[in-house]
């Protein structure tokens, strides 16, 4: 199995706290949440269907959507 990829990204820190808020909503690490909401976003740019990488269920919500939406 091939080996997870580490990359640094800087973030303003008002969205930071979104994510933290947002990540805590969905039971998540701001890391884990990251992911999930990366892989959504591939998932409805390509129509894969891969559900590798594990986490929850998104419960509904709107994962591309912007965070200063919310």
């Amino acid at each position: 199995m091939e080996s997870r990829k580490s990359f640094l990204l800087r973030v303003d820190p008002k969205l930071w706290r979104e994510l933290e808020r947002w990540a805590a909503d969905e039971l998540r690490s701001v890391n884990g949440q990251v992911e999930w909401i990366l892989r959504e976003a591939v998932r409805r740019r390509t129509g894969s269907g891969d559900e590798s990488g594990g986490g929850r269920a998104g419960g509904g919500r709107n994962p591309v959507r912007g965070v200063a939406d919310r």
